[in-house]
């Protein structure tokens, strides 16, 4: 897509004309290119709070959403005097999330790349990563048993904590013709819901049962006549 980085710079300049910045006496204007072609603007709004000030590219961000949502493709943020300004910290950040690394920002004597400006930056495929620990796949020599038996998920202690953890067993329940026995040994978890999605990647059976003894069904579909009771977690 052609950027005119003129036509940026005034739309950023024009918005800069309606920042609000009694305390800093320091206004500023952003404009960004969305993919569908249209331009959103945003200018800094100062606060009496200082640590609440709104800059000029959370402005562009909200107005990107307001009017449709879309990707940015590059950006012009300027300065009382016209010029371009580099966005701080918070505000590199909000570009890459709403940008990606290849967002271009208005700079001297080139624009340069939003992965220029944050490089090893953080973002929502790293939340994906860390949100669970990771579960353990299916071993090749039981991949043929696939989403037939039952997980059993249990508490258990490990160096003076309960942990989670649970095994695979062979017969699937609902009088399936399957000698008994164990397929697979799970790891331990502190959180059972770890404990379950391990259950969930081999079988729709999964059963939980806690402390005192009690079952609750944690797998799929409606509970079985045996095992009535719904895990809560």
């Amino acid at each position: 897509m052609e950027i005119d980085w003129s036509r940026l710079r005034d739309a950023a300049v024009a918005a800069m004309a309606n920042a609000y910045a009694p305390y800093s006496k320091f206004p500023v204007g952003a404009a960004a290119l969305v993919d569908d072609g249209r331009i959103v603007v945003g200018c800094n709004v100062e606060n009496a709070a200082y640590g609440v000030v709104l800059c000029a590219e959370c402005g562009v961000v909200s107005a990107l959403h307001a009017s449709g949502g879309g990707r940015l493709v590059a950006l012009s943020c300027v300065g009382g005097d016209g010029e371009p300004l580099m966005p701080c910290g918070r505000c590199r950040q909000l570009l890459w999330e709403h940008g990606g690394p290849d967002c271009l920002i208005e700079a001297r004597p080139a624009p340069l790349r939003m992965s220029d400006l944050l490089p090893h930056a953080f973002g929502a495929d790293d939340l994906t990563a860390a949100a669970r620990p990771s579960i353990p796949s299916v071993p090749a020599g039981l991949a043929a048993w696939r989403g037939r038996g039952t997980v059993f998920v249990h508490p258990d202690v490990a160096g003076g904590e309960q942990v989670w953890t649970g095994y695979w067993e062979r017969s699937g329940g609902g009088g399936e013709p399957v000698e008994p026995g164990i397929l697979e040994e799970a790891p331990t978890w502190s959180d059972p819901t770890d404990a379950v999605a391990w259950g969930h990647a081999r079988t729709p059976r999964v059963v939980v049962v806690d402390a005192e003894g009690a079952t609750f069904w944690a797998g799929e579909g409606e509970p079985p006549v045996d095992v009535p009771t719904r895990w809560p977690g």
